[in-house]
């Protein structure tokens, strides 16, 4: 597969799928930066997104995450960029780099969360797994879109991040 004129590795997929996790162990290997487009968005807004998302709706975070899309289009080469899980769906993801989707099933997603040391917080940083039938048909609803967006699908489930930043980087 041949990488996008930027060389950015864009990471897709559900919220709690592990592409933070999976963006700093590439980061590890390769030696390439890495950064959430989340943390960027808090960095704007010096506020966490659970607050954005209270205080001024899902819309108004929408429209941060295309001022971010825009940024890394036009300012960012050669990184690891993790997304928030609906930051696919921004006009000029395919201007950002290769878009590898991390799939996973939604019970796996939801126990890896649920095991992780720091769980609660996981929890509460994701306001939109406040409701878990609402989570899953989300899921179920992105699913297809993720897979359509994608330059490149990798399965993660039940898999160390090690070994999925090596699958990665063999497939680049």
């Amino acid at each position: 597969m041949k990488t996008h004129k930027s060389k950015n590795i864009v990471l897709i997929g559900f919220m709690g799928v592990g592409k933070g996790t999976i963006a700093r162990e590439l980061s590890a290997q390769s030696g390439m930066f890495a950064v959430d487009t989340d943390d960027l968005i808090e960095s704007l807004e010096n506020m966490r997104i659970k607050k954005i998302f209270r205080e001024n709706g899902e819309d108004y975070f929408r429209n941060l995450e295309k001022t971010s899309a825009k940024w890394l289009e036009n300012s960012v080469k050669n990184t690891i960029i993790s997304t928030g899980g609906g930051f696919y769906k921004v006009e000029n993801i395919k201007k950002i780099g290769t878009i590898i989707y991390l799939e996973s099933s939604f019970d796996a997603i939801f126990e890896r969360i649920l095991h992780h040391p720091n769980a609660k917080r996981k929890l509460a940083k994701r306001p939109l797994l406040k409701d878990l039938k609402k989570a899953q048909i989300l899921f179920e609803e992105r699913t297809k879109e993720y897979e359509n967006c994608a330059d490149i699908i990798i399965n993660v489930e039940n898999k160390e991040p090690k070994k999925i930043a090596k699958e990665i980087l063999l497939l680049l």
